[in-house]
């Protein structure tokens, strides 16, 4: 597990280091959006060669003995890996030290291009995500028509570049090394090592404006997610093997820590865990700094599966079910883009989705309904990708996913997201929604709350869901990080996990059935009621409306009638003898008809229910704690008895609003502080005024 109190100082210098290498050696070569095309893949390769210092002597040796040149392919990857004592080599005669030392340019071109040649199979992929060959490299080589500010020619970037990273004063190897000044400078563990490949890419990301949050979270909400998926069922653990899954998983830090903290129950309970880590993530950059934490930390093919691909249109472990999840996917960001890979080719129309993830059989004989949120906003996709891949055996799933506030309350009943909330809800899978503190993330600082679900909850929350205000549990940081000026410290995540372990009634925590959060839209109707007006002006516009055919048979049947307004239904009976075509019904009563709450009804339809008035028709939600029929008892028909509802059933929604539960008005000043303000203010202004008048 990440040590609570984990040096900050060394990681903070390491960055500022790292990212003063940008400043001083590419500046006016890339244009500051891409010095990341260069530190971040150059910081890699550093890391990676101080790992294999140690033993690159004996990959090389075993490399041409007779042993290993009779070998090929994935016996020889094994060997040298094993030689190795990681999940990478490097075959090449070259150190990233022994680069310098080149002569020409043309050496240094060959030999570093044979150095990074000669990796594993693995690290080429890193280097082909980070589009190091195709861009970067030539890059660094290039010296035409260069010059500096005397117009002397400049030399290429690389060494100056390989200067910096051989810096005594950086050390990116696990292993502390000398300073050159007789000291010693510790070495950086695997945990270090990822939290300085994150804060780089959220300065990169900063520098660039990028999404928020788009890439990586808070160690604390880390913790926290990890230890309220883990902990309650931390004395169910047995001997055998687990399967840990992140479907937005950025540079893989939420699978480390989540690792780390189950292996760290497990330890405790002596019990021998085999646990398999699978990711999925769609940006180049950031799955190749996760392949290469995997690769330092030695992980084995089958501990560590990551797939680069989308995982809403090319869910790469569709047939998979996992034992625990955690995952901060992208919200706020559009889906747009994936809509045309998963529909069809003829369509590219999201109502034509049919992944089985996203759309689900309907309820009562209903069709079949899609839990497709608005294409602006694909988060809750990537909670019912989660959900899909629940295991439904003794032990079932346990997930953890953070979301902004749109997944608790977008969208009216029968619409994508609250249907998919319905979904949740209705199949007893929301654990807990819990509100974390604003200003908590790097890049932004709106409301965000954690989803925790589970498909097997404990007898006492069967049916129920638990809502926790964490909002104010945190304390400031000493210097703001991005937006982000504070964190959940040890205390406060305890807090959060006692509310979860003994889920009861507090200021800050509510325990609801999960009806409770439901409600039926229904539309509530009132009777069109009308009065014909006769007058010549509304006459002159029904001329111009009435179909040619029956004008003159209409008008001169309505000639007849007194003018003033009168009843409908005598207009009716002028018109009785002739055969009304509908678009001429509908004229006369938009021109003629005027509304009366004193008029008779208009008319009833085929169904035998009153004509509805469009303009009185209203929607109610009624929560489904309580009937229809109570509901208008109470809240409708007292004010208005002629209503009535032609479908009773309506639409099923579910929302959840924490300020319905947890908003604490300020209270209100009494009488005597407003009074005395008031009369402080009276008599400022008397003394203003005075001063003036004296003044004149």
């Amino acid at each position: 597990m990440v040590p609570e109190n984990a040096p900050s100082f060394d990681h903070n210098a390491i960055v500022s280091y790292i990212w003063g290498i940008a400043n001083d050696v590419l500046r006016d070569r890339f244009v500051r959006g891409k010095y990341r095309d260069v530190i971040l893949p150059m910081t890699v390769l550093r890391r990676l060669d101080a790992v294999l210092e140690p033993t690159k002597k004996a990959v090389l040796e075993m490399a041409h003995s007779e042993t290993g040149r009779a070998l090929q392919g994935e016996a020889l990857k094994r060997l040298l890996c094993s030689v190795a004592g990681c999940g990478f080599y490097n075959t090449s005669p070259y150190t990233m030290a022994d680069l310098t030392r080149a002569s020409t340019l043309e050496q240094l071109e060959a030999n570093f291009m044979e150095y990074l040649k000669g990796f594993s199979s693995d690290v080429q992929e890193i280097l082909t995500r980070f589009d190091f060959y195709n861009v970067t490299f030539p890059k660094l080589m290039d010296v035409r028509g260069v010059e500096d500010d005397n117009g002397t020619p400049r030399a290429e970037i690389l060494t100056p570049l390989l200067a910096k990273y051989l810096s005594p004063t950086l050390n990116l190897s696990p292993e502390p090394k000398p300073d050159g000044r007789g000291g010693c400078i510790p070495g950086l563990d695997n945990h270090a090592m990822g939290t300085v490949f994150e804060e780089l890419l959220r300065r990169f990301n900063e520098e660039n404006n990028e999404e928020a949050g788009e890439h990586f979270t808070p160690r604390d909400i880390v913790t926290l997610m990890a230890d309220i998926i883990f902990e309650p069922i931390a004395d169910q653990l047995r001997h055998g093997t687990y399967t840990l899954y992140d479907g937005a998983c950025g540079t893989g830090g939420m699978l480390t820590v989540g690792e780390d903290r189950l292996r760290q129950l497990a330890d405790e309970r002596h019990l021998r865990l085999s646990l398999h880590l699978f990711g999925q993530e769609i940006n180049p950059e950031t799955y190749a700094i996760a392949k290469a934490d995997a690769l330092i930390k030695g992980r084995k093919d089958n501990e560590f599966n990551i797939a680069c691909a989308s995982t809403l249109s090319a869910d790469a472990y569709y047939n998979r079910s996992f034992n625990f999840m955690m995952s901060n996917p992208p919200y706020g960001k559009s889906w747009g883009a994936e809509v045309r890979r998963m529909t069809p080719k003829e369509t590219k129309d999201k109502k034509d989705i049919t992944d089985d993830r996203f759309v689900k059989p309907g309820y009562d004989n209903e069709a079949d309904y899609a839990m497709l949120p608005d294409t602006g906003d694909g988060q809750l996709l990537f909670l019912l990708n989660m959900v899909a891949k629940m295991k439904h055996d003794e032990a079932g799933s346990r997930m953890a996913q953070v979301h902004n506030g749109s997944s608790l309350f977008t969208g009216n009943a029968g619409q994508g997201e609250s249907n998919a909330r319905r979904y949740l809800f209705e199949n007893d899978l929301v654990e807990a929604i819990i509100q974390l503190p604003e200003k908590i993330f790097y890049n932004t600082g709106i409301a965000t709350y954690i989803w925790l679900l589970t498909n097997r909850k404990k007898e006492s929350m069967r049916g129920r869901v638990q809502l926790i205000d964490a909002s104010a549990w945190c304390r400031p940081l000493r210097k703001n990080l991005g937006e982000r000026n504070c964190e959940m410290g040890p205390e406060d995540r305890a807090r959060v996990l006692d509310l979860i372990l003994n889920p009861r009634n507090t200021d800050c925590s509510v325990v609801l059935r999960n009806e409770e959060l439901g409600y039926r839209s229904i539309v509530v109707e009132r009777p069109l009621r009308l009065l014909a007006e006769l007058s010549p002006e509304r006459l002159a516009q029904l001329r111009e409306r009435l179909p040619e055919k029956q004008r003159a048979d209409i008008l001169t049947a309505l000639e007849k009638l007194p003018a003033g307004t009168l009843p409908w239904a005598d207009l009716q009976a002028a018109l009785r003898g002739i055969r009304l075509t509908k678009k001429a019904s509908d004229d006369l009563a938009k021109v003629l008809g005027v509304r009366s709450p004193q008029a008779p009804v208009f008319g009833k339809d085929k169904s035998g229910l009153p004509i509805p008035d469009p303009e009185l028709r209203e929607t109610e939600q009624i929560p489904l704690t309580e009937t229809v029929d109570a509901f208008l008892q109470r809240e409708v028909l007292p004010y208005a008895p002629d209503s009535f509802v032609p479908d009773p059933i309506g639409k099923i929604g579910y929302e959840v609003s924490f300020n319905r539960f947890f908003y604490k008005p300020a209270p209100l000043r009494s009488v005597a502080e407003i009074v005395a303000d008031i009369r402080e203010l009276d008599a400022d202004c008397n003394a203003i005024l005075n001063d003036l008048i004296g003044k004149e």
